[in-house]
């Protein structure tokens, strides 16, 4: 008997029970439907991730002043402005394939017009930018002369320009930081939330000596062309562990520090942090699709039960086709592909159940979701599998009926 004619009798035959061959099916529809909600669910928590590493910039060292203790009270990182823009001039100088950018931070008050925002003041060089993989989206970058002459002119992010220009190009505007007039020369490009959730597009970028003269600093600041975070990008394909320690000895020997003194420093591989949160990710993708799978295998004890019972309460027609010719091998397929007629039948349901559900997820809860195809096909693939595996012992156990016994069931 070729597969078609047994196609055929597997769906006469599963006909023959409407209700019972769809609640049969219930399973595997909502395990198919659950696996691919959950893988999509999850892909998109790791695209998310990984659309955050790519938004921070790869292979990036963070080095952090250190802290200090005053009247006895320890403050924190950053306030004991133990970096320099010479520590950066020297990893970039002699550390090859890293490149350094200084910088001081703080916080400040915009003006333009009536209109005002609060906003993150980063004081850099020109080198800030590649090195955090940032682009601008119009304008220009800070020139020699402004570096140097610690020129009044900024680069705002696109957070400021809505709040506080909104429809109204920026470039050329003056607007007011701290009382001092700045001229924006260039907007950056969007750049979206860090993986701490904080907006990296609210920020305004100015010569590092103007930051520090003339809005951030002190003369005390000025003096020791001191800095508050170090950003360092690696080139591709060095290995940044390897990096970071060359790092850390030069500032150590630039710093004077003793043998078994501790950092007078911080300094963070960001790479670590990001793949360590790529790989939960990633677990947490592989967790749900397994929960989900569960009830999957539910669905498959579902078809086996129903599977026996129909052997059963066909015994009388295994019998009479034995009679009349049928072989083992086709009895055995005819109930093999009829569990697995249901079981691809509820994967094919499921599946559109599941593209629709991803995409109610997406939209009612706002929650970002990525489906594969890979996701589907393995899905249905899965229920395929769940059909032959729990449908084959029923089979098995119709072909190996004894046919003079099965006429003589009642």
């Amino acid at each position: 008997m070729n597969l078609a004619a047994l196609l055929r009798i597997a769906l006469r035959a599963l006909a023959v029970n409407k209700l019972r061959s769809a609640l049969t099916m219930l399973g595997i529809i909502i395990g198919v439907s659950a696996v691919i909600v959950m893988v999509a669910v999850g892909a998109g928590a790791q695209a998310r991730v990984e659309e955050q590493i790519r938004a921070l910039g790869s292979n990036l060292l963070l080095i952090l002043s250190g802290a200090r203790t005053q009247s006895g009270v320890r403050l924190g990182l950053g306030s004991n402005y133990s970096l320099n823009e010479g520590d950066a001039f020297a990893i970039t100088r002699e550390i090859p394939g890293a490149t350094a950018a200084p910088a001081v931070r703080g916080g400040a008050q915009l003006i333009w017009g009536n209109a005002n925002w609060s906003t993150v003041i980063y004081g850099t060089t020109p080198e800030y930018l590649p090195v955090r993989q940032w682009t601008l989206a119009a304008g220009r970058g800070f020139e020699p002369a402004e570096m140097s002459g610690a020129a009044k002119v900024c680069i705002i992010g696109q957070t400021v320009v809505k709040n506080l220009f909104g429809a109204t190009d920026p470039i050329g505007q003056s607007i007011r930081i701290r009382r001092v007039p700045f001229t924006v020369i260039g907007v950056l490009e969007n750049k979206g939330q860090s993986m701490m959730g904080t907006d990296q597009d609210d920020v305004v970028l100015m010569p590092l000596n103007t930051a520090r003269n003339r809005v951030l600093g002190s003369t005390t600041l000025a003096k020791q062309r001191a800095v508050t975070v170090i950003w360092v990008k690696v080139e591709d394909g060095l290995d940044t562990n390897a990096l970071a320690d060359q790092v850390r000895a030069l500032l150590r020997q630039r710093h004077r520090l003793q043998a078994g003194a501790d950092d007078d420093f911080s300094l963070r591989n960001l790479a670590e942090i990001m793949a360590a949160q790529e790989a939960s990710s990633r677990i947490l993708t592989i967790l749900l699709a397994a929960v989900a799978s569960v009830s999957l295998v539910v669905g498959g004890i579902g078809i086996m039960n129903i599977m026996l019972v129909s052997v059963t309460e066909r015994t009388r027609e295994i019998g009479l086709r034995m009679a009349v010719g049928a072989r083992t091998r086709d009895i055995l397929g005819q109930f093999l592909v009829e569990a697995v007629t249901l079981s691809l039948i509820g994967g094919l349901i499921g599946t559109l159940l599941g593209i629709a559900g991803a995409f109610a997820v997406a939209m009612l809860a706002g929650w970002h979701v990525l489906l594969s195809t890979n996701a589907v096909l393995l899905a249905v693939a899965f229920a395929f599998l769940i059909g032959v595996f729990f449908g084959f012992y029923p089979a098995r156990k119709a072909a190996r009926l004894n046919p003079v016994e099965a006429l003589r069931f009642e």
